[in-house]
């Protein structure tokens, strides 16, 4: 395993891709015992000590900082490479997760998607761009805890670290997807009457009235969501997650849970999710007078939108087609810390190496070609930044 930093080149993206992989980080709160994020900041602090950039730590959780450098002149203007060092865990996985075995053009391992290929991209890319010549600061920004609450991202929002705007080397395929979903989660609880199963006329079912609600959510997702678009991200969606309710076979069901979970597109809320629950389960009363719900929103992360116009993008896809490589504008599918540094006022897009698809996959590469352009491009991004920051301000 390679943990000296001395090992590692100066902007060599494979080589530094390889010893994050090599490093477990399974997020503890997803992954009982797991190690953090802990031992992967501490070899990318050093390296990119050794690199250059005047980093510091700052504590997310106990033994989970983020690593937070910087590289460059801040009076140019400030881009920030975005990234998280946390993954989810390897039950089931078909490769050894920590080995970060090459073969056939491709890095495998637990994290080489997403998005540790993304993250020494970003890295490299950043010094390169120094000992290019560079005109701006670059800040990375390698944080915690992506997978489950973001505690790295809004620890960083919170001490009042901004940029002019930011990269967040999530896996695209090399797309530049400058929106995303965001997503809802509630709690449908609904309320029977608990009797003996001989006991129609005492007896409220929750369970059966939990289906003419899934029925009524079926016409919602079937009928009225399609109609809702966004140019990049298509329509919203809902689906069904979990069921709870009843205690034998010979006794009516006081109560049933839903889990549901609505994706969202830019324009759209929790709370939106919460009205169109509330109006769903009144229609239900409507035709069954009996019928009683209680709905609670249990988490919701906005939708992340930046418009393909803005300052960001379009350098971006200019740096794309100055290194010969393909200008795809996308919209993704997956929820990122994007949207959280939006939120912020930091226009944030989506661009990396590797396949969202292997992301917590079975078996999850990136390959290496696509680390060697996406360091490419993101340096000639870096290159050119010192023209962007007051324009990208005014999007």
């Amino acid at each position: 395993m390679c943990t000296v930093s001395g090992a590692i080149a100066r902007g060599d993206a494979r080589a530094l891709t390889r010893a994050l992989v090599q490093v477990d980080s399974r997020n503890p709160d997803l992954v009982a015992g797991g190690p953090g994020e802990g031992p992967a900041a501490a070899l990318l602090a050093d390296v990119l000590r050794a690199w250059g950039f005047r980093v510091e730590l700052q504590d997310t959780a106990p033994g989970r900082p983020n690593v937070l450098a910087r590289i460059g002149d801040p009076s140019g203007g400030t881009l920030m490479f975005n990234g998280h060092l946390d993954v989810v865990g390897t039950e089931g996985m078909v490769h050894p997760p920590f080995a970060a075995e090459e073969r056939d053009g491709r890095l495998y391992g637990r994290g080489s998607a997403d998005m540790k290929g993304g993250v020494a991209a970003m890295c490299a890319a950043a010094v390169r761009a120094f000992d290019a010549g560079l005109r701006s600061e670059i800040l990375i920004a390698a944080v915690t805890d992506e997978e489950w609450a973001s505690l790295g991202t809004h620890a960083l929002v919170a001490a009042g670290i901004g940029a002019d705007a930011a990269i967040v080397t999530e896996p695209t395929r090399l797309a530049i997807m400058p929106a995303h979903r965001g997503f809802a989660w509630a709690e449908v609880t609904i309320h029977g009457r608990a009797a003996h199963g001989s006991r129609w006329d005492v007896g409220i079912d929750a369970i059966r009235h939990a289906g003419l609600l899934l029925a009524e959510l079926d016409r919602i997702e079937t009928t009225e969501l399609p109609r809702r678009q966004h140019p990049l991200l298509g329509r919203p969606s809902l689906h069904a997650s979990t069921i709870t309710g009843g205690t034998g076979n010979s006794t009516y069901p006081d109560r049933c849970v839903l889990g549901v979970e609505r994706r969202t597109i830019p324009g759209e809320t929790g709370d939106d999710f919460v009205l169109e629950l509330e109006g769903a389960c009144a229609r239900v009363r409507e035709a069954k007078p009996e019928f009683r719900a209680d709905v609670r929103l249990s988490l919701a992360a906005p939708p992340s939108d930046v418009q393909p116009g803005a300052p960001v993008v379009q350098m971006l896809a200019a740096a794309l087609r100055d290194a010969s490589a393909p200008v795809r504008i996308e919209g993704m599918s997956a929820w990122t810390d994007a949207a959280i540094l939006n939120a912020a006022g930091i226009p944030a897009i989506c661009f990396g190496p590797g396949d969202i698809a292997l992301a917590h996959a079975a078996e999850e590469w990136v390959p290496l070609e696509e680390i060697d352009i996406a360091t490419e491009v993101l340096t000639r991004l870096a290159l050119d930044w010192h023209r962007a920051p007051s324009a990208s301000r005014e999007q």
